[in-house]
C-alpha cells in the first residue's frame, strides 16, 4: 500500500493550523506533526477591511517555519488554505504574495461554501460509523462559522459571518462583558442563525458536531481538565445542559479567570467568551428546531479533526 506525505495548512481570523501527514491510497490519514499557532491575522479586519502590517507578518513568520517543517519531513505536496479574514480584506494580494514566497504554494482564499465543504470532509472521515446522520457540522471560527448538513455528503451548506473575533471586536468590550453587550452580540448571531436556517434544514439533524478551538476548549471546561487535552477531547460526547452550561460560564467570566484555567491556550483569552456565545446560540437553536421537527437533541459530538484534515485529504489527491 503506498502513501502520499502531504501537508495541509488552515489559516484563518485568529490562528494558523498545520498538518503534515501521509495519506494512503484508501483515503486514510497518519499524523506526522499537527500544530497551532494564534497569529490574530483578523485583528481590525471587521472595522477596517484591511489586514493590519503587524497581523500579516505574524502570520508570514509562521508560515515560514511551517515551510522549514514542511522541508525537514520532505512534503511532496502543500495546499494552503484561507478563510474568512482573508475573504473580507481589501489587500488580500499583499497576502497571497507573502505566502507565496514563503512557502512556494499559491494561497487558496476560499469561499464559505468550499470551507464548508472541507470542513465537513475533515469531521466526518473519522465520524462516520460511529454516529447516526445526518450530522450537522459547526465549524466555529473567527470571523465566520460554517454549518454544513449531511451523511456521506454535503446536502447544505450556510457560512455565517458571525466568530470569536469578529463578535469580540464588535461588541464585547468590557471585562467581563455587560448584559447589553452579551445582548447585542447574540441578536448577530441569532439574525446569522435565521438567514442560515433557510439553506439549512437544522431540523433534520441526527448528530450536532462541533469543531475548532472555541468548541474544543468549551469542551475542556466541561470535562473539568487539568490540561488541554486532544485525546479526551476528541470524540466526546456531552449532554447539551453541560455545554449550555459551559458556555455561559465562559461568557460570563473575566479575562483574569479565564487565563488562570489551566487548559486555556493564551491566544483565546480574549475572545472565548464570545466563541461560547456563539456555540450556546447554534446548541440551543439546533436543539429546539430538532424539536418542533417531532425529534430530540440530547447531545453534542466534539472533533479534533476539521478543515485542516480535509485540506491535507484534499491535497493527497491533487
Amino acid at each position: 500500500m503506498t502513501a502520499t506525505r502531504v501537508a495541509g495548512i488552515d489559516c484563518g481570523t485568529n490562528s494558523i493550523r498545520l498538518l503534515v501527514a501521509d495519506v494512503d491510497d484508501q483515503g486514510r490519514l497518519v499524523d506526522l506533526d499537527r500544530r497551532m499557532e494564534v497569529v490574530r491575522l483578523g485583528a481590525g479586519v471587521d472595522r477596517t477591511g484591511r489586514i493590519a502590517p503587524e497581523s500579516l507578518e505574524r502570520t508570514l513568520d509562521a508560515a515560514r517555519r511551517y515551510a522549514r517543517i514542511c522541508g525537514d519531513l520532505g512534503v511532496e505536496r502543500i495546499r494552503f488554505v484561507a478563510t474568512s479574514a482573508t475573504r473580507d480584506a481589501e489587500n488580500r494580494a499583499d497576502f497571497v504574495d507573502g505566502v507565496r514566497d514563503a512557502l512556494g504554494v499559491e494561497p487558496e482564499v476560499v469561499s464559505g461554501a468550499e470551507e464548508a465543504s472541507l470542513s465537513f470532509r475533515g469531521a466526518t472521515s473519522v465520524l462516520a460509523g460511529r454516529h447516526p446522520g445526518p450530522f450537522l457540522v459547526v465549524d466555529l471560527g473567527g470571523g465566520s462559522t460554517e454549518l454544513v448538513l449531511g451523511t456521506t455528503s454535503v446536502v447544505a451548506s450556510h457560512s455565517m459571518d458571525v466568530g470569536c473575533v469578529r463578535l469580540s471586536e464588535r461588541h464585547l468590550h468590557s471585562d467581563p462583558p455587560t448584559a447589553e453587550e452579551i445582548a447585542a452580540a447574540s441578536a448577530d448571531v441569532v439574525a446569522a442563525l435565521d438567514a442560515a436556517a433557510k439553506d439549512v434544514p437544522l431540523g433534520r439533524t441526527a448528530t450536532l458536531v462541533g469543531l475548532a478551538g472555541s468548541v474544543t476548549t468549551v469542551t475542556a471546561h466541561v470535562l473539568d481538565l487539568d490540561e488541554y487535552d486532544p485525546r479526551a477531547i476528541d470524540g466526546a460526547v456531552l449532554a447539551v445542559d453541560s455545554v449550555l452550561d459551559a458556555c455561559r460560564d465562559l461568557l460570563t467570566m473575566s479575562r483574569a479567570k479565564r487565563a488562570r484555567l489551566p487548559f486555556m491556550h493564551p491566544g483565546r483569552v480574549d475572545v472565548i467568551g464570545a466563541g461560547a456565545l456563539v456555540w450556546s446560540d447554534v446548541v440551543s437553536r439546533v436543539r429546539a428546531e430538532v424539536g418542533r421537527a417531532g425529534g430530540r437533541l440530547s447531545t453534542v459530538v466534539v472533533s479534533e479533526h476539521d478543515i485542516l484534515d480535509g485540506i491535507t485529504l484534499s491535497a493527497a489527491e491533487r
